[in-house]
């Protein structure tokens, strides 16, 4: 199953530039990096990106992450995947810009 985090521009520039990332301010602060589910991810963007455009949208393998990822509840309950160490660049499936238009985010064909 493909899940999804959520870059700033300059958060996935540093992120391929150093092949490991932490995460973003609120990962670094939880002490796990955020992901959402194809059904998850729409609302995350609304939540926590709603005015920002210059997002870069990044599908990851869940069972790819290993024994680190975590699924643990969260808004209203449901289960989100939590990731209990850094981010490789290795671990990403695919990257697509997540551009802002006049009613919200506009996904990538095929995330959900």
């Amino acid at each position: 199953m493909l899940i999804y985090k959520i870059f700033r521009r300059p958060e996935w520039d540093a992120f391929r530039a150093a092949g490991e990332t932490a995460g973003a301010p609120v990962d670094l602060a939880d002490g796990f990096i955020h992901f959402s589910t194809a059904a998850q991810v729409a609302e995350t963007a609304a939540r926590h990106f709603a005015t920002e455009s210059d997002l870069v949208l990044v599908a990851f393998r869940s069972d790819a992450l290993g024994p680190d990822l975590k699924w643990e509840p969260s808004r209203g309950g449901a289960l989100f995947p939590h990731l209990y160490r850094p981010l490789r660049l290795s671990d990403v499936v695919w990257d697509k810009s997540l551009p802002l238009g006049a009613t919200g985010h506009i996904f990538p064909e095929g995330v959900w």
